[in-house]
């Protein structure tokens, strides 16, 4: 952006030692949107003072979560989230310049691999197969239980990269790939655990959704593929004295999964110095309950 009178103005104004008057330049910086991150980046580059740079870097982090914000609502207005595309939204918040088709390229690479195995002769569990080898033995997928020390595999970007994640992003991954491949596959609410199910209909989640009008065949941990039954799971929630109720075999909607995914997100920025981004991810979160 060409740097105009009030531009400068407003630059040289970040070094006022009040925070009233800092708040205030930072909210009319904000109204210029991402057009003056360039600026703010050659601003940063030409100061010297560690103080001042901390604010610019604060400004350019609030500049992106500004714009990634109006992305997620976006993203939760339109007909059909992409599941996948939340997932990019989420990792937008660390990396706010990555670009959709580095996801892509490499998940359609996969799908097609996947594709040419698959035929319709195939059982339900067949195809689970042909999926589980793609994704964990030829893509070499791997997988790990949540760990909050671990953020990068929150990250799809990150997972994609170091083929390792966590249950939700590896989840998030197998459940788009069956998506994908019109296979009806659809995370489910069991308590203390991220895990798919494969049913035997369709889900459409545009209408009110009974569990007791979908059955499900099997169960699939996305951590490496693992089947589990319906008695596996019972069994599992008799371990853990949780009730079977239905809603627990409920699918969970592409938006329900991108806000569990942020908010398991915000649990990574516990220490005081990144509190605020434990707020900023939980605001994106509520965003999507709009």
């Amino acid at each position: 952006m060409h740097e105009n009178r009030e531009i400068n103005a407003l630059f040289h104004l970040l070094d006022d030692p009040d925070l009233e008057v800092f708040d205030t330049v930072a909210s009319k910086i904000l109204l210029y949107g991402k057009d003056i991150i360039p600026n703010l980046e050659n601003l940063w580059e030409n100061t010297i003072d560690e103080s001042i740079q901390e604010r610019i870097e604060l400004l350019i982090h609030r500049v992106h979560y500004q714009d990634l914000q109006a992305a997620v609502r976006t993203w939760s207005l339109t007909e059909k989230q992409d599941l996948l595309q939340g997932a990019i939204l989420a990792a937008r918040y660390q990396f706010p310049d990555l670009m959709t088709n580095q996801v892509m390229v490499e998940i359609d690479r996969i799908k097609r691999n996947i594709w040419l195995e698959l035929n319709n002769y195939l059982t339900p569990l067949e195809q689970i197969n042909v999926l589980n080898s793609m994704i964990y033995n030829y893509f070499g997928l791997k997988g790990e239980e949540v760990s909050y020390q671990r953020k990068n595999q929150f990250f799809i970007n990150q997972v994609i990269e170091s083929r390792k994640g966590n249950p939700i992003t590896n989840g998030i991954i197998y459940q788009s790939l069956c998506a994908m491949l019109d296979l009806p596959v659809y995370a489910v609410n069991i308590p203390r655990q991220f895990i798919l199910a494969y049913f035997d209909t369709y889900i459409d989640f545009n209408e009110p959704i009974e569990p007791e009008d979908h059955r499900i065949l099997f169960f699939i941990d996305p951590i490496q593929g693992q089947i589990y039954t319906q008695q596996d799971v019972d069994t599992y929630l008799k371990r853990v004295s949780v009730p079977a109720v239905p809603a627990y075999f409920k699918p969970q909607s592409n938006k329900r999964i991108i806000q569990f995914l942020l908010e398991e997100l915000s649990k990574c920025f516990r220490d005081d110095k990144e509190s605020y981004k434990q707020d900023e991810l939980m605001n994106l979160s509520s965003i999507l309950e709009e």
